[in-house]
């Protein structure tokens, strides 16, 4: 079956509509048609190519609700509109932008109260993209608006494309260039859907996921209009944009706002994924994701889970791998382990699980769980490897002795002690200074080393895995 060409829409009483539709007409062999229908008033021109065609109209497209039926009964049927059109600000920054249609308490600039238009998130992430790309030889900052005005109702997928924000940039172009080619180069991105919570009008924490993280987003509402969107809404939201989860940019949002709609989206059955969720997401199918944060969530409630690139390249990326997450399973290793080589050296314990194939976990504190989720076939020599690269740390600290019969490792620590030190004759001062850095000083005639001022304590750490060539006591 043939597809349908897609939609460009502009207006003729749009000024940066008509930048981008110039340099559209330069790309490849347009047709324009000779014979409008008469009934179709405001319609002012069409032109097609193999893959698109572009819809003149002489009104304003913010106006235009149902559009989508009316080119349908015209004869130009589509599954997807991309508008070209300008954005205006009074600041007169010169930006690219995209976004959807509709609106949420009011309907001053076109479209419906409480109505948001269908989302196109893989088509929209595609188009900003492309703007990065071209245009980074131009002075223009590419942003994803939050949703705002008409048309609201439409059947199909719309996606603004948009050159702003005065006249000089409207007319410019090398910015009708840019945006022309991001739409015409535009193709479905097929990426886990976000709805927007927080922000401003131009979601800058959003973009940033949306041009760096394998994530697309639908409907984004900015925090000025949080207090007035209801369940219905947000649900419509979700609905609409095919979305899969929940962002909140959390900072700019009203702690009762945000706990009011984290309760709605609970309710509605959807995730809310936290920025470092996100960028775990890279190169996962969004399954395998939600099997995995499942897992990590119910073994450690709170933390963050870190899935080492080991793990991603050799395992998850690999087409033989369960797509039910089967194959993952929850191991758990000496806390007392974890914990006093991550008191001795968090750099080189997070160094040696990153470089196992394993998930590990951040507890809210920045500590590390003894939980990891690691592929079945290789939990043993894993946990080994785990338990062999902390007792290697902590040797570089302490003095470490193993029993095997109890498998029980010792750590012998010391610690200068004050108490010791006066007992001594010592005085506070620069002298524990130097005992506590291992100097031998002199008081009243009397050499003291530091070895008679130091506590020396054993702690006692029970293994889960047996070591291999541990040091014996």
């Amino acid at each position: 079956m043939k597809s349908k060409k897609i939609n460009i829409l502009c207006s003729t009483v749009d000024r940066a509509g008509q930048n981008i539709k110039e340099h559209l007409l330069l790309k490849g062999e347009w047709e324009k048609a000779k014979n409008l229908p008469e009934a179709w008033e405001e319609l002012a021109g069409v032109y097609e190519n193999k893959d698109y065609r572009i819809i003149e109209i002489d009104q304003h497209h913010i106006y235009q609700d149902r559009i989508d039926q009316k080119m349908k009964k015209y004869g130009f049927d589509t599954d997807l509109i991309i508008v070209a059109s300008k954005h205006k600000s009074s600041d007169g920054r010169s930006v690219l932008t995209a976004h959807f249609t509709g609106n949420v308490k009011s309907a001053d600039f076109g479209g419906k109260p409480y109505e948001l238009s269908v989302a196109s998130p893989g088509i929209m992430s595609s188009i900003l993209k492309n703007m990065q790309t071209q245009a980074r030889e131009a002075n223009y900052e590419i942003n994803m608006e939050s949703t705002h005005h008409g048309p609201s109702d439409i059947r199909i997928p719309m996606v603004y494309a948009e050159i702003g924000s005065g006249e000089k940039q409207w007319s410019d172009p090398d910015a009708g260039e840019i945006v022309a080619r991001s739409i015409l180069e535009a193709e479905e991105m097929d990426l886990p859907v976000a709805i927007g919570f927080g922000g401003g009008h131009y979601a800058s924490r959003q973009t940033k996921l949306l041009l760096e993280e394998d994530i697309a987003f639908g409907h984004n509402f900015p925090d000025y209009q949080l207090a007035d969107i209801d369940k219905d809404l947000i649900e419509q939201a979700f609905l609409k944009s095919g979305a899969d989860f929940a962002y909140f940019d959390r900072k700019s949002m009203p702690s009762a706002e945000r706990e009011r709609i984290r309760e709605i989206i609970e309710e509605l059955g959807y995730p809310i994924l936290r920025e470092g969720d996100i960028k775990e997401l890279k190169g996962l199918e969004w399954d395998r994701f939600l099997r995995i944060r499942y897992m990590a969530e119910k073994l450690c409630s709170g933390g963050r889970f870190r899935i080492t690139d080991r793990l991603r390249s050799q395992y998850l990326n690999s087409e033989g791998w369960v797509q039910e997450g089967n194959n993952l399973k929850d191991s758990e290793i000496s806390s007392k382990l974890v914990q006093e080589t991550f008191s001795a050296d968090r750099g080189s314990l997070l160094n040696t699980l990153e470089e196992l194939p394993l998930v590990y976990i951040e507890r809210d504190n920045g500590t590390i769980s003894n939980h990891m989720i690691i592929p079945a076939e290789h939990v043993k020599i894993t946990m080994q490897d785990i338990t062999n690269e902390c007792i290697k740390i902590l040797k570089e600290h302490y003095e470490v002795k193993y029993a095997p019969q109890e498998n029980l490792l010792y750590i012998v620590t010391e610690r200068f002690s004050p108490m010791m030190a006066k007992d001594m004759g010592i005085n506070p001062g620069p002298l524990y200074g130097k005992l506590a850095n291992m100097e031998t000083v002199t008081v009243n005639g009397k050499t003291i080393r530091p070895d008679m001022v130091h506590e020396r304590k054993i702690k006692e750490i029970p293994l889960t895995n047996s070591p291999n060539n541990p040091t014996r006591s």
